[in-house]
């Protein structure tokens, strides 16, 4: 493991790790990480924790095993390592970037809307943990962003289902689908389209009030959009127009975010 290395010399070698200090292991595994051998990097690291237990290089050396193995894609070990950190030292300095490293452990497998959303609602509360618990840590505002992406991912799973539903003719479970995002998730980048396939969905089954509501609250909040048009084109077809109908959860929505009545 430390053969050729630029820390030790060839004689060193064939020292046991014992002999070496938690210093010398340390730097050992921060040069493995620079030179790319992660994998080495990572043992080193962990043999600093193992041998030295209560020094303060241990301390170190296991936050910077968590962002070994972040960097390996080795997300199970990395959170492994994170949240031992956060278990052995709460209240260091370090701990913000462990519960970074943690959300990012979960995050960063968030790679299409088809995967399990278990993960995603995983990195929404790790990364929330960064935000409420760290919020002047240099960590903050990048959990923000990515609390944002993870929510509009979430949002565009619902829409995914939604418009399978749709397109299959099976109106009531699209629209389950599409409402969710409207009332869950209505800061997202999916909720133009879902109000609008709300309008086209209630306008399959009958229901021309929601329609025409679900096209107020679209034409309020997203006029400028194409999926506005879109629905503005859909109901005039039929001699209808976007305003707020009937007493259905989209004319309270209509009433609570446009009009103020929640207040």
């Amino acid at each position: 493991m430390l053969s050729g290395c630029a820390i030790f010399s060839q004689s060193e070698d064939e020292r046991p790790l014992e002999s070496f200090s938690a210093e010398e292991l340390f730097r050992q595994g921060e040069f493995n990480l620079e030179e790319g051998s992660r994998e080495d990097a990572a043992s080193l690291f962990g043999e600093v924790e193992r041998l030295y237990p209560y020094s303060e290089w241990a301390r170190r050396a296991l936050v910077m095993q968590a962002y070994t193995y972040h960097l390996e894609r080795d997300y199970e070990s990395a959170r492994g390592s994170a949240q031992r950190f956060l278990n052995i030292y709460p209240a260091d300095d370090d701990a913000a970037w462990a519960q970074y490293i943690l959300a990012l452990s979960y995050y960063d497998q968030i790679d299409d809307v088809g995967r399990d959303q278990g993960l995603t609602f995983q990195a929404l509360q790790s990364l929330r943990e960064v935000i409420e618990t760290y919020p002047d840590s240099e960590f903050a505002r990048s959990s923000i962003l990515k609390f944002d992406l993870a929510f509009d991912h979430l949002a565009g799973k619902e829409m995914e289902i939604g418009r399978y539903y749709l397109r299959r003719g099976n109106y009531i479970a699209a629209i389950n689908r599409f409402r969710v995002v409207v009332e869950d998730f209505q800061t997202t980048s999916q909720t133009p389209e879902a109000l609008h396939r709300l309008v086209e969905a209630y306008l399959a089954l009958g229901l021309t009030d929601e329609a025409q509501t679900a096209g107020a609250i679209l034409g309020f909040n997203f006029r400028s959009t194409d999926w506005y048009q879109d629905s503005f084109d859909l109901l005039t077809a039929r001699g209808l127009k976007p305003e707020p109908r009937g007493n259905g959860i989209l004319a309270q929505i209509y009433r609570q975010t446009v009009l103020g009545e929640w207040l």
